[in-house]
């Protein structure tokens, strides 16, 4: 009886420990689940061009795709993943280069998110125009700014965006 017992209270031992390592997500995984809250259909505005976001999880859930559609001017994608402690986002620009942006150790999944170059891809020269960072501010479920910076010729700068979730049945 005894050994029955013993079976039985190191099984359900091994099932309280299996579920609570199931559902303690890392606070990535966390911060990548609010970010994943964005799926879906945003608008903009940006120096008098109107700006259509797309927000879709892929890859299994793995990934989440910004499809960037300005009224005038070309489609650019970022791509958002979680890598361990950090976050990850590529984006593939319209000036024809990849950045590559990395998050420190995420801490607190509900701070926004600042991304600062890692490494880049498919840049022509130092000097050429390319993405430094990106700060993503989730403000409530309906609005979002995202501040980018870059670097072209040596200079620096930044670029605000504001977008407000697009409600369904709405144009």
């Amino acid at each position: 009886m005894k050994r029955t017992w013993l079976v039985w209270s190191v099984g359900i031992t091994a099932l309280i420990v299996a579920a609570a390592v199931a559902t303690d997500k890392r606070k990535s995984e966390e911060a990548f689940d609010r970010l994943a809250s964005l799926q879906g259909k945003w608008e903009g505005e940006q120096e008098g061009v109107k700006i259509n976001v797309t927000y879709t999880l892929t890859a299994n859930g793995s990934a989440l795709m910004e499809e960037f559609r300005p009224a005038s001017g070309p489609v650019m994608i970022t791509i958002f993943t979680v890598d361990g402690d950090h976050l990850i986002a590529t984006h593939y620009c319209s000036a024809k280069n990849q950045p590559q942006m990395v998050t420190a150790a995420i801490d607190d999944a509900q701070k926004p998110l600042a991304f600062s170059l890692a490494r880049i891809t498919g840049l022509k020269s130092p000097d050429a125009w390319h993405n430094t960072g990106l700060t993503v501010f989730q403000e409530d479920n309906d609005h979002l700014t995202q501040q980018w910076t870059y670097e072209s010729k040596g200079k620096t700068g930044k670029t605000v965006f504001r977008y407000t979730r697009v409600r369904q049945g709405a144009s």
